[in-house]
């Protein structure tokens, strides 16, 4: 029997503050709870494999669907609350270490460097939401056909340009040229190319964004499964966020709709690894904006999708939910927020119903494949693959 995972990560799906968000000025912070709270919520196969069912969290409530899959949440133990760094705490590496931020910009030499390195200048350089960023500087970019560059609360080096003024290939190698930069003191968790269209006020970023991360300190749960002649598919942003490294095969982010069409077609195919997968829009097109409308209609619709997939699982395999961080839409501020994620799992052939409460690591979760693949892998979790398992 092949065996198979598919990991979906619901990119910014926090479920409420984690224990130490006060060191991140996220306390209150909730993006499932906003979500919830909007009354427009209507995820039916979340529910059955028992979002609501979570302990700890501001919408637990009866199930009013039969519980079918495993459900707890998981607290972050790395030191950032980035997409990198929850990527790799999902894959078995804990961060201790926070990656530099930048919330004066970034220092002169270096964005001196980066101009002599791509042969154009730059502008802003500060903090921005990515959609400001546009409103202000678009125009000045488009006369003068500088980059606009830009950073978060999070560790990134951003990149924006419009697609008729700098060709892709050349927003691209640029992108390459200052990921070779910031190194050391400076390395960043992700530079990302943020190219837009259109014309002010209505500029538009496109589906062309590309991450340059930087590649996992040491062996992930990719890795080993990779070197263990598993296949390890990527789908969406995980190619990019883990620098390539441990994937055999990967199909680009073309958003939630067309990457969760991409998992369900691999799903009715023969392999035996693990599938990978990534749905940025959540966070990307919603909680960075505030916009809870938006991502309560992105999530609904996944859920349909969600359904589709659980009835192409077969026995052996074994499908988890869970998030990297939280961006909450309904919380102050436009930044990433340090919360619990949801650990949902659900599998023919494994226990329905389990509670797997609150554990203490995202690493949790690459243990618990290892186990279910039957693969040696030494990461920072705890597998709890023995409480899902049916024998």
């Amino acid at each position: 029997m092949n065996k198979r995972v598919f990991l979906i990560v619901l990119d910014s799906l926090g479920v409420g503050a984690s224990p130490d968000a006060d060191l991140f000025g996220d306390v209150g912070a909730d993006t499932f709870g906003s979500l919830e709270r909007s009354g427009q919520l209507e995820v039916p196969h979340l529910e059955k494999l028992g979002i609501f069912n979570i302990e700890g969290t501001s919408f637990k409530k009866e199930s009013r669907k039969k519980t079918v899959g495993s459900y707890g949440k998981l607290t972050p133990k790395s030191m950032g609350k980035d997409t990198t760094v929850g990527h790799w705490e999902i894959a078995g590496i804990v961060s201790p270490k926070p990656m530099p931020t930048y919330p004066d910009g970034f220092p002169q030499d270096l964005i001196i460097d980066f101009e002599v390195a791509t042969g154009r200048g730059t502008l802003c350089n500060q903090p921005y939401s990515g959609t400001e960023v546009l409103k202000d500087y678009g125009v000045e970019h488009v006369l003068t056909g500088r980059y606009i560059v830009y950073t978060s609360a999070d560790s990134v080096f951003q990149i924006a340009a419009h697609e008729k003024v700098v060709p892709l290939e050349e927003l691209y190698e640029a992108c390459e040229s200052a990921r070779e930069l910031l190194v050391d003191d400076h390395a960043v968790g992700r530079v990302i190319a943020r190219p837009f269209i259109g014309t002010y006020p209505d500029f538009t970023r496109t589906v062309n964004r590309h991450d340059y991360s930087l590649a996992p300190p040491r062996e992930t749960i990719l890795d080993s499964l990779k070197k263990n002649n598993f296949a390890t598919i990527g789908v969406g942003k995980t190619y990019d966020i883990f620098a390539g490294t441990g994937i055999s095969e990967t199909y680009p982010n073309e958003g939630n709709k067309k990457n969760m069409e991409k998992t369900i077609e691999l799903a009715k195919t023969d392999f035996t690894g693990l599938c990978f997968v990534n749905l940025v829009d959540f966070d990307m097109k919603y909680g960075h904006r505030n916009d809870i409308e938006g991502y309560v209609k992105a999530l609904n619709e996944v859920d349909v999708q969600i359904g589709k997939l659980m009835k192409n699982m077969k026995d052996g395999d074994l499908l988890m939910f869970t998030a990297d961080h939280g961006c909450d839409p309904g919380f102050p501020g436009t930044d990433h927020t340090r919360e619990d994620v949801p650990c949902l799992c659900y599998g023919k052939d494994l226990k329905q119903g389990v509670n797997l409460g609150t554990r203490t690591s995202f690493a949790d979760i690459a243990q618990t494949i290892a186990d279910h693949l039957e693969v040696e892998f030494k990461g920072d979790g705890e597998s709890f693959y023995k409480e899902i398992a049916s024998n």
